[in-house]
C-alpha cells in the first residue's frame, strides 16, 4: 500500500512526522484531502485543524495557522507559524 511521508512543523520545532495514508487540512480555498499519488500542490493554510490518518488508522490532530501545505511525490509538508498537537 502506498503511503505519505508527512511532516507538520511549527516555526521553531517539528510537531509530528511519520507515515500516513491520508491528511486533511483547511486552506484558504476550503478543506483539502491528500491521499498517496496526489498531484503536486502548494496551498496556503487557514486557521484550523490538520488531521493525519496514520498507517495503523490512528488520527493525529494538530492546530495550524499562518502557513502552507506542500505535496510532491507522496511527501506532505505542513509549515505553520504556530502549530501544536490537540
Amino acid at each position: 500500500m502506498a503511503e505519505l511521508k508527512v511532516s507538520v512543523v511549527s516555526a521553531d520545532h517539528e510537531v509530528w512526522s511519520g507515515a500516513a495514508k491520508q491528511i486533511i487540512a483547511r486552506t484558504t480555498e476550503g478543506e483539502i484531502g491528500i491521499l498517496p499519488g496526489h498531484e503536486p500542490i502548494l496551498a496556503i493554510l487557514s486557521a484550523g485543524e490538520v488531521r493525519v490518518t496514520t498507517m495503523d488508522g490512528n488520527v493525529i490532530t494538530a492546530t495550524a495557522s499562518d502557513g502552507f501545505l506542500s505535496v510532491e511525490h507522496n511527501v506532505v509538508t505542513v509549515v505553520s507559524r504556530q502549530a501544536e498537537l490537540v
